[in-house]
């Protein structure tokens, strides 16, 4: 079997109805990036399916939970102890750290 086989997957087919006006647009656009028009529907498509996906698994609340977050955030809960003693600790550390004014 020759290493081109091994290595070949087997590709989809989409197609998509288009205005001559987009598809001109298109062409002149995947011209002056030096592709195929192939290529480049594809190639921004998967960019665009990417970023939607990152867009949509960000946190969104609704109703109860998006109340009660704003909620905590007007009026956030008192520090704890562990709270209250790491703040201790990192504004002991960033004065050690300080430069000295002259």
């Amino acid at each position: 079997m020759a290493i081109a086989e091994s290595v070949v997957k087997r590709m989809e087919r989409v197609e998509a109805r288009i205005r001559p006006d987009q598809k001109e647009r298109i062409e002149r656009a995947a011209h002056l990036r030096g592709l195929s028009v192939s290529d480049f529907i594809v190639q921004n498509a998967y960019e665009a399916a990417i970023e939607t996906i990152q867009q949509h698994r960000r946190l969104v609340l609704q109703g109860e939970a998006a109340a009660a977050f704003v909620k905590l955030l007007e009026k956030p809960p008192a520090p704890g102890k562990r709270l209250k003693k790491a703040f201790r600790q990192y504004r002991d550390e960033a004065a050690k750290r300080a430069v000295p004014s002259e």
